[in-house]
């Protein structure tokens, strides 16, 4: 079926959070489609939608609800009709989307690992005892504490500016971002040193931009299956199964990353008690195809491994 394409007086709705990393990554999808269908940028409006997780800065996100504060609003507007498509960073995803909507589209993924950033060292392991390291990620906050677990780790929430200020003022020796953002942002310049995945695997589905339609939308999904990047589908379909299998959410310190070798898909996967004091991995390979199975196959694994009291609180 022959769809009419977004014109300046009809155009596509793109919706995204406002920070300047979510409107970066909604001017990518825009400057992707306008390239695969030769439309102006007056085609596409860019609609910032403001969400829980931005409005509420000084409480962690555990304490509010979890990763959905990122997304229920711009969804609301996508189940209205306010918006045709949303642009998403998907380690801010639910692994379930509202009835009627889908994630349907990844864009090429980005750097995975995870940066470093300090205005004094360059690495977690130069930082003196006792040193202050801020972050809003309970899987960071555990991560560090299995290494250094004389360091003392506090809640540093914000977008990229807004932390890299806490940084400068003093607030805390060293935060982490993560690298795909930077890059999208062109501030690699911060960066003390990126970490390799073997020292701090990363969060499931980090450096992956998502684009979540409505499912009857003819439109948009033929519009966003000419950028679709296969690749990136295929291994965000093994880490988000494993992540949906531990019931994962804002609120348990888990890490995952899929690679693909060829025709083999290799996954490996972490939990991590919130104090740091335990950790739990694991790594399964297989079809590229099974990749879902595999990342249900080792949450399970892991699981059975996990005393009862795993992610019980102890910071």
């Amino acid at each position: 079926m022959k769809i009419a394409l977004p014109t300046p007086d009809a155009p596509l709705n793109i919706g995204t959070r406002g920070s300047p990393l979510a409107l970066a990554q909604a001017y990518e999808t825009r400057a992707r489609l306008m390239a695969a269908f030769d439309l102006p940028e007056a085609a596409f409006n860019v609609i910032v939608i403001k969400t829980t997780g931005d409005r509420v800065q000084d409480r962690a996100l555990r304490e509010i609800g979890g990763k959905g504060l990122f997304t229920k609003e711009i969804e609301e507007a996508m189940l209205n009709k306010s918006i045709d498509i949303a642009v998403h960073s998907m380690k801010d995803m639910p692994v379930e989307q509202p009835e009627g909507l889908v994630l349907s589209t990844y864009l090429p993924r980005e750097d995975v690992r995870d940066a470093f950033i300090s205005p004094t060292v360059k690495s977690l392991t130069e930082l003196p005892n006792g040193a202050v390291v801020g972050t809003s990620s309970l899987r960071r906050h555990a991560q560090v504490k299995k290494v250094r677990p004389d360091l003392e780790v506090i809640e540093f929430r914000g977008n990229v500016q807004t932390r890299l200020k806490k940084l400068a003022d003093g607030i805390a020796s060293c935060s982490f971002l993560a690298m795909a953002g930077l890059n999208r942002l062109g501030m690699q310049n911060v960066i003390a040193s990126p970490i390799e995945v073997t020292d701090m695997l990363p969060a499931v589905a980090q450096g992956a931009i998502g684009i979540e339609q409505r499912i009857d939308d003819e439109r948009a999904t033929q519009m966003l299956a000419a950028i679709h990047h296969e690749e990136t589908s295929q291994r965000l379909a093994a880490e988000r199964a494993f992540l949906a299998a531990l019931d994962g959410s804002c609120e348990t310190p888990i890490a995952g990353l899929a690679e693909l070798h060829g025709d083999t898909l290799r996954l490996r996967g972490e939990i991590i008690r919130p104090d740091g004091t335990e950790s739990l991995s694991g790594e399964i390979s297989g079809p590229i195809a099974k990749g879902a199975e595999m990342g249900h196959e080792l949450a399970l694994r892991l699981k059975a491994r996990a005393p009862a009291d795993f992610f019980d609180w102890t910071l």
